[in-house]
């Protein structure tokens, strides 16, 4: 290890940045990976008269630390530093006071110290790095990794990395009609297809396979710099930087040290700029030109592109994203035509006609005590013919097509998961791959283990190899099972809280507009209270969806999982769980809840004292439901999916850097370059946070879309229209405005596929309910085929409506200065009751009991069949497509003969170097065999990576 520190007048050559901004000062390592801290020198002091204090650490131009295995310019250091092999303090300067530390400095020192170990454990396992030189008081400085040949051969054969062998093979197509379409299809979509580099032949596919060493002369190399891109490259520097361990605070990976602000971030650098006046084509600036803006949105998704620059867990997400938005095609063009068919048979609709009609009037009871009067049934005509729009019965095809719509957009993203893991080389990812990438503790786990362990330091030395395998049991994470338990039922609470206090809102404000003398005010009650309480309950909702988010995380930490896997799955389950809860709890109320508890006249449920429960509109409270939803799931898609996106990653990079510039004195940095290098340029941008947050808002669209679609057959076509935006939204902030993420392995989306199976169970029950209990379908059927005379609609509002006697009102609720007070003898109220002039009078009637009966038998029959044809649809489309499979089995069989061969070639090498040494030399096969060995033993140490034929023979 070479500390090399040049003077100012040393480093003028060596201190020139590289022009690319992606290779060390030498313009020939490529920077793979970069870690910025902050630093802060601690001044010496002087005597009085003295010049300006000096930092007790001599400034440089430059600070090279490398490994010294390659390049001349390492050579050259080394032999300046004498052959030394390890970093030695400097001499104190003579003069200089001792002086105490305060915290600060103590603090600075430690992180300093820490660095400096981190980094020179880094390079014994074989890293290159660069430093930037500290040539202020305090300011950010950034070291920057480069991992050569040997260190990126022996983690790819670590870690499993599938890489391109010489050999390709030819992929089989379907022939026959289906290949015809597919030809048709690909020439109609020729224009929207990206233009991006693709294979020239399509048909041909390159054999992967785990690198070896031992086998390398399977691989086409061409060139050792290029044969791993970017992504790998950086992948298997960062899989390096979390096993390297530091003794201080027993900290191991780069991940407990940010977590310790010793640095203070870890990215690899994005490929240049995305846009800009040279012409030096990079993938980031094609992704950003065929992918990342707002003018290509009618393109397809460039996914291999994706996939090769941010790994296979965001190309992953994004192919699931495209499918998603090519699924909600179809069903926003059946959602416009269920919707059209409500518009052309409104004016057929006897129900709405009757109770439209002014001469068949029906008078109404009053809808509040003391001061609403009896009113026209005609009155509320607007709200019956609109809702007919929706309560219709093409509504219930509707709900049978999305149920079997999620089912067939799930069995074909299983499908087409399958092929993308086939071309990506994933079908073969081992268990032992993701168990070796998913098994890194996380720093916290591993700071909680370490106060474990000093609490229990009176155990004796004999058991400190035990300490070793502590871990934390039951009892540790007990408080933390607890506390998440507590606070999530808490949050629960506080969301039904909530809602019912917009329900006391609604309420208490109806009655408030009950009051008013102004007659429009009086008139439009029921609009303005549904129209003010949904904007409220959005507003509630998106302040209590980042406040759930936010809780949800720090109740995942205090559980201490042990792997970032495992963080995952538990931060992803809590915030979906607190988030659902959240977003349908009030479509939840309106749909099942309200209006069931009203009571009749004369017997109102009454809230604290004097207010009435409220009650449904004349014509159902299905129109409401779908006002609910429709603001609800508009505004949270225009205000949090958008808004939020777009604006809040550029307050966070504006606020970062007003602190950077207020943080940072005004100095003069001679070294400092004109032009910012990339990576000054991605440390300002956002760091990653995980998918998480995109996945969930998609999650939560895919429940309005299809858990409450019988009420609102057009939220598909909103669905729609956001995912268009969203999208290029996502792929713009992926590109231009977050560091570039560490590349991930991947073979599925995880416990997303769970979560959007279980929504699509759930939806079928929830719309078999909103269709028996909400909508009116079930009480016309039943009048249609049960009761009514002619076998016709005509008569239905009457058949629904029940007397009432208006002398069996309560005193003091009954309507005060009421003009009609004298004529009214019976008023009507929408309930199956018994008349007053039955026996059991204000009962429920046997035509309750009847509809009652028939909507549980529609539920059960509903869900029931549509489970059915799910069910059916799941096992007509097989997981996995026929020709995927096929060429899977056929990759295998390539493979063994492409090892053979290779191996049969080598042997034939080896035997015309043997056969000189027969005429020679005729000795027995035994030596013969010694040769062949030692040969290949040669040949080993000469290219670094061969192994004996004998050993390679048996393998295969």
């Amino acid at each position: 290890i070479i500390n090399n520190y040049l003077g100012g007048t040393q480093g003028g050559a060596v201190d020139k940045a590289s022009p690319s901004g992606m290779h060390f000062r030498d313009s020939k390592r490529k920077v793979d990976y970069v870690l910025a801290y902050h630093y802060r020198k601690r001044l010496a002091r002087h005597p009085a008269g003295a010049g300006s204090p000096e930092p007790m650490h001599g400034s440089a131009s430059l600070a090279l630390v490398s490994n010294g295995g390659t390049g001349k310019g390492s050579v050259e250091l080394q032999q300046q530093d004498g052959g030394q092999h390890a970093p030695q303090e400097r001499p104190r300067p003579l003069g200089v006071e001792v002086i105490e530390l305060g915290p600060l400095d103590t603090l600075e020192d430690e992180k300093r110290l820490q660095r400096e170990e981190y980094e020179r454990n880094l390079v014994e396992v074989g890293l290159e790095i660069e430093k930037d030189p500290e040539n202020k008081s305090q300011g950010l400085s950034f070291v920057r990794i480069h991992a050569p040949w040997q260190v990126l051969s022996r983690e790819a054969e670590l870690l499993k990395i599938k890489m391109p062998t010489k050999k390709m093979y030819e992929i089989t197509e379907e022939g026959g009609i289906l290949k015809t379409l597919n030809e048709i299809w690909c020439k109609l979509t020729k224009p929207l297809q990206p233009q991006v580099p693709q294979q020239e032949n399509t048909n041909m596919k390159t054999l992967s396979y785990p690198f070896s060493r031992e086998k390398i002369y399977l691989y086409n190399i061409k060139d050792k710099d290029t044969f791993f891109d970017n992504a790998t490259r950086s992948r298997i520097v960062h899989e390096i930087l979390k096993r390297v361990s530091t003794k201080a605070r027993n900290s191991t990976g780069i991940g407990t040290l940010i977590a310790n602000h010793v640095y203070d971030a870890a990215y690899p650098l994005h490929d240049g700029e995305y846009e800009g006046q040279n012409d030096d084509m990079n993938e980031r600036k094609l992704l950003y030109r065929e992918w990342a803006r707002y003018g290509v949105f009618y393109k397809f998704q460039p996914i291999d592109l994706i996939r090769k620059y941010f790994g296979e867990k965001i190309g992953l997400y994004f192919a699931w994203l495209g499918l998603y938005t090519e699924f909600l095609i179809p069903s926003s063009v059946v959602g416009i035509i269920v919707f059209l068919y409500g518009c052309i048979t409104i004016e057929g609709d006897i129900p709405s006609k009757e109770m439209c009609d002014q001469h068949n009037a029906f008078t109404m009871c009053p809808l509040c005590d003391k001061f609403c009067d009896y009113w026209n049934l005609s009155s509320a005509c607007a709200t019956a013919r609109a809702s007919h729009l929706f309560d219709n019965p093409a509504t219930v095809f509707f709900s049978i097509f999305m149920a079997l719509w999620a089912t067939m957009f799930l069995e074909q993203w299983k499908r087409l998961q399958m092929r993308l893991s086939y071309f990506w080389d994933l079908t073969g990812l081992e268990e032992e791959e993701v168990s070796f990438l998913s098994e890194h503790p996380r720093p916290e786990y591993e700071t909680k283990l370490l106060q474990k362990k000093l609490k229990n330091k009176n155990i004796t030395t004999e058991n400190s190899n035990e300490d070793e395998k502590e871990k934390l049991t039951w009892s540790d994470r007990m408080p933390g099972y607890a506390a998440n338990f507590g606070l999530i039922l808490f949050m629960i609470m506080l969301t039904f809280s909530a809602v019912f206090g917009v329900i006391v809102y609604r309420i208490t404000t109806a009655a408030a507009l009950s009051f008013s003398t102004n007659e429009t005010t009086r008139s439009n009650v029921r609009v303005t209270v549904t129209a003010t309480a949904v904007i409220i309950n959005l507003v509630v909702i998106l302040i209590l969806d980042e406040i759930y988010g936010a809780v949800a995380k720090w109740l995942t930490e205090i559980e201490v999982p042990k792997t970032e896997k495992t963080f995952e799955e538990r931060l992803i389950l809590k915030a979906f769980l607190l988030k659902f809860v959240n977003s349908y709890a009030p479509i939840f109320y309106v749909a099942f809840f309200k209006g069931r508890f009203v009571g009749h006249p004369g017997h109102y449920v009454y809230v604290f004292e004097g207010y009435r429960m409220e009650e449904c509109a004349p014509g159902g409270c299905l129109m409401e439901l779908c006002i609910q939803l429709s603001i609800i799931m508009l505004g949270k898609q225009l205000i949090q999916n958008n808004l939020f996106e777009i604006g809040i990653p550029k307050l966070k990079k504006l606020f970062r850097k007003l602190k950077d510039e207020r943080t940072e004195p005004k100095e003069m940095d001679i070294n400092q370059s004109k032009d910012p290098q990339q990576w000054d340029l991605d440390y300002l941008l956002e760091p990653f946070t995980g998918l998480t947050p995109e996945y969930m808002e998609m999650i939560i669209q895919f429940g309005f879309v299809t858990l409450f679609v019988a009420s609102f057959p057009l939220a598909p076509l909103f669905a729609l229209l956001n995912n268009i935006i969203e999208v290029r939204l996502d792929a713009k902030k992926f590109v231009t405005e977050v560091r570039r993420p560490d590349t991930v392995r991947a073979k599925d989306i995880g416990i997303w596929y769970n979560i959007l199976s279980g929504i699509g169970k759930l939806s079928v029950i929830i719309n078999a309910f909103v269709i028996a209990v909400t909508s009116d379908f079930i009480p016309r059927l039943m009048y249609q085929y049960a009761y009514s005379q002619n076998g016709t609609m005509h008569g239905f509002i009457n058949h629904t409506l029940s007397y009432f006697n208006v002398s069996h009102l309560k005193a003091g609720t009954q309507p005060e200065n009421s003009p009609f007070a004298q004529d009214v003898l019976f008023c009507r109220f929408k309930d199956y009751r018994e008349p007053p002039w039955s026996q059991n009078q204000y009962e429920f009637s046997k035509q309750y009991w009847a509809v009652l009966s028939a909507r549980l038998a529609f539920v059960i029959l509903f869900q029931n069949l549509v489970m059915f044809l799910s069910v059916l649809v799941d096992w007509m489309i097989p997981d996995i497509p026929k020709d995927i499979s096929e060429q899977i089995k056929k990759e295998k069989s390539v493979l063994l003969d492409f090892f053979l061969k290779e191996e049969h070639e080598k042997l034939k090498l080896i035997e015309s170097f043997i056969a000189p040494d027969k005429q020679k030399h005729k000795s027995g096969t035994k030596g013969e065999r010694i040769r062949a060995a030692s040969f290949c033993q040669f040949n080993r140490c000469q290219k670094g990576s061969f192994a004996s034929f004998s050993s390679q023979h048996t393998e295969v």
